[in-house]
């Protein structure tokens, strides 16, 4: 059995991942680690879990944790990772980081976007992107991994295969993207009260959202050019889920079997991975609590643009699913054990 922990658990992606680990076959719970309930039994912080999960909270001593674990988990702010990993941590135990702290190879990019400054950056190149459809071969023999952000893995899955291919004018690359409130986090804020939320759409972080130069950078990585996007994400009143619609000019002509031909040859074996049929827009409510992604495009020949569509759930694919997909992958397993869930509907 791979003995797990998590610090970060009584957050929203790290209760995803309890709730995703406990039906996982080949993995032990060891540590639910979270600083604001130590000492807490975890299912009096997240009720679903009563009488399921019989651990308390612990703290979150990552160097104790690395002694007792295989793999660790840090579902945590940006800037706590970084903080506090060292090479003795990671000689012990494999580590998958769902925040930004290694996600962004230039470090004076991250300290700019994030506001701070990195106090690891020695691991930043080391770390791989855990992008499992992109980077299979890197992941399978890394200690650290960055966990993609929720956006930039929904953006980058339903652009990359056009992108790669060089059918698109990336300067004319636009994003637009809607997240359910869950992908803010569990902490008390206002904006994220109930009443400021219900009944209401709202761009937000326009310009300045932080998952723009993840996104710009893997793109450049897929197109072979340097990528600046337009990318503005909004907040819908609904719990889960992301949807992403991206606009770019074609750079050649091409029809609907051409570009679907694309699309299937990069996603054919691809699990988690569905290329929609013809003039089906993906939904969220068809990816909720699953580790699917949904893709599709329409061509406008009126303005020679095509559009590509994406949906996921952003705590499952966007952030405790992918990192278990990742976690298969470094400890030799089907890369989909534990995260065969059927999307839930209603």
């Amino acid at each position: 059995m791979i003995k797990a922990g998590i610090i970060g658990a009584t957050g929203y992606a790290g209760g995803e991942l309890v709730k995703i680990l406990m039906g996982h076959r080949d993995v032990k719970i060891v540590w639910y680690g979270s600083k604001s309930y130590t000492g807490q039994p975890y299912g009096d912080v997240f009720q679903n879990f009563f009488k399921i999960v019989d651990g308390a909270c612990l703290d979150d001593d990552l160097e104790r944790l690395a002694g007792e674990a295989d793999v660790i988990f840090t579902a945590t702010p940006q800037g706590y990772l970084a903080s506090v990993l060292n090479e003795k941590i990671l000689s012990q135990a494999k580590v998958i980081d769902l925040s930004a702290d290694y996600r962004i190879k230039d470090v004076s990019v991250y300290e700019k976007w994030y506001g701070m400054t990195h106090k690891s950056p020695q691991f930043i190149e080391e770390a791989v992107y855990g992008l499992c459809e992109k980077n299979r071969q890197q992941i399978q023999n890394a200690r650290l991994i960055a966990n993609p952000g929720c956006y930039p893995t929904c953006t980058f899955l339903s652009i990359y295969p056009l992108a790669k291919e060089g059918y698109l004018d990336m300067k004319t690359l636009i994003v637009d993207a809607k997240s359910g409130t869950s992908g803010a986090g569990r902490g008390a804020r206002v904006p994220n009260l109930y009443c400021e939320v219900n009944e209401n759409i709202k761009a937000y972080g326009v310009t300045t959202h932080r998952h723009t130069p993840e996104i710009e950078e893997q793109l450049s990585y897929a197109a072979g050019e340097p990528v600046t996007i337009n990318f503005t994400p909004h907040l819908v009143p609904m719990n889960r889920g992301i949807l992403i619609t991206a606009y770019a000019s074609l750079k050649k002509e091409a029809g609907y079997e051409e570009l679907k031909a694309v699309y299937d040859r990069y996603y054919k074996d691809e699990y988690f991975v569905r290329v929609l049929k013809e003039n089906v827009c993906p939904e969220t409510r068809w990816v909720e609590g699953s580790n699917f992604v949904d893709v599709n495009f329409r061509i406008d020949p009126r303005t020679n643009r095509v559009i590509m569509m994406g949906a996921m759930d952003n705590l499952v694919k966007g952030a405790a699913g992918q990192a278990v997909q990742n976690m298969n992958l470094m400890f030799g397993l089907e890369e989909n054990e534990g995260l065969r869930m059927a999307p839930l509907f209603p």
